[in-house]
């Protein structure tokens, strides 16, 4: 696999507060470029910061004053100043729902929230992501934008080529939802289906990466992946301003690489550190589809190393059987006294119309996935519903019908009259 492309030499570039990239493994430092493992121990590479460390509260007058999206945390991100006058679907400030019905379903006392992400542009976090790898593509002089995809990637990558004036071209697993199929294909971009699973396309786009072929493409989770990374981090800011500058006690994130939830634990790390919150303990618990387990299956085995597995469930977003992070997920979770725990597809499917049911909220299949193993783990007593929680729901269940469609049907089809109304049993 190729370390480095040759699309653009590593000088000085503009992304604000980034300063380099450091390895996480041998702390090895390298410039800002389009560079994702250490040259050294093929560590992955993330990106490090001069922070504005030394006043909180004029930082967080900044952030307050700035706009209702992710550039709100331009300071704090690897992005230029001008960020915000930049084609780009400006993703972000979406809604921390207050669960009060769904807290008295599960029994939650403390406070139970939702940060629900169906509200971006293409209705999934994956638009946060995707609109930081854009800023480093646009740096670092890249003219199409790509990615290996299990759906909501893909769209989001695809959107936000059209918008920024980019030539697209994504990968995704050959047998995906339809939904999420149209959606990445309705931007006019190519859609390439690959026959395997999303591990098979991955690999496929590491070696496209390293052919000529690939040269001027900036794949967002691969060779732009340290950047891209960071988008996450806008969840944990918006969170904790959300509760008043409060870190929550507990999380909830879904597992697919594990990214996500490990670049939510360093935007927490970094509001400690700046000053902008309390510092205080917190769990973060990562939640999988059992059909595609490995973190789980490792944190409740005891181990450090993640062991492939080959995806079966309908949860096809998280569906990653060799999850990149999974290592370091683990390591958080112990680290923060969390857990790692998965759910079945009928688990996620009840999950779903629980959610959907007290709280108006209809997520797609990953949000089924945190909302189930948030009720495992109360009723197993290791998530602590006196306690402030956060459950993320990070897609829109339109994008995953077919996985509630049999269960969701017409109450009744009835003759347009009050008689067949009331012999239905329907007057209430």
């Amino acid at each position: 696999m190729a370390v480095q492309t040759e699309t653009t030499a590593t000088t000085t570039v503009d992304l604000g507060p980034a300063s380099g990239l450091s390895c996480r493994e041998c702390g090895e430092r390298f410039p800002l470029g389009p560079i994702f493992a250490c040259e050294l121990c093929f560590g992955p590479l993330e990106v490090a910061y001069d922070l504005p460390v030394g006043d909180p509260e004029g930082l967080r007058k900044q952030i307050e004053s700035g706009p209702d999206n992710i550039w709100r945390y331009a300071p704090l991100l690897p992005v230029p100043a001008d960020v915000a006058t930049k084609p780009n679907l400006n993703p972000g400030w979406t809604k921390l729902v207050k669960a009060d019905n769904l807290a008295a379903e599960l029994g939650v006392t403390g406070g139970l929230f939702i940060k629900d992400d169906s509200g971006n542009p293409t209705h999934s976090f994956k638009d946060r992501v995707v609109a930081q790898a854009l800023e480093a593509a646009r740096a670092f002089g890249f003219t199409t934008l790509s990615c290996s995809s299990t759906g909501n990637l893909a769209g989001a990558v695809g959107a936000a080529a059209a918008r920024a004036g980019f030539r697209s071209c994504v990968f995704i697993p050959h047998d995906l939802e339809q939904g999420k199929v149209v959606m990445a294909a309705v931007y006019g971009g190519e859609l390439v289906g690959i026959e395997g699973n999303y591990d098979d396309v991955n690999r496929f786009c590491s070696e496209l990466i390293g052919d000529p072929v690939g040269e001027g493409w900036g794949f967002v989770n691969v060779n732009l992946r340290p950047y891209y990374g960071e988008g996450s981090k806008t969840l944990a800011y918006e969170i904790c301003e959300q509760l008043g500058w409060q870190l929550p006690d507990q999380l909830v994130v879904p597992i697919a690489s594990g990214s996500q939830l490990t670049k939510i634990d360093k935007g927490l790390q970094e509001l400690i550190k700046l000053g902008l919150v309390e510092d205080k303990p917190y769990k973060i618990f990562g939640a999988q589809a059992e059909g595609c387990s490995p973190v789980s299956t490792a944190f409740k085995a005891g181990h450090d190393v993640v062991r492939p597995q080959k995806p079966n469930t309908i949860a096809k977003s998280l569906a990653i059987g060799n999850p990149a992070d999974g290592p370091y997920v683990l390591d958080i979770a112990r680290r923060t006294g969390g857990a790692v725990e998965d759910v079945n597809d009928e688990q996620v499917v009840d999950a779903i119309k629980l959610l959907a049911r007290t709280e108006g909220i209809f997520a797609e299949t990953a949000g089924g996935v945190t909302v189930g193993v948030t009720r495992k783990l109360i009723e197993a007593g290791v998530l602590d519903p006196a306690l402030t929680t956060v459950v993320l729901n990070t897609g829109d269940g339109l994008k995953t019908l077919d996985a509630v469609a049999p269960t969701s049907q017409a109450t009744a089809t009835i003759k347009p009259s009050l008689d067949a109304f009331r012999a239905a049993g329907l007057a209430g």
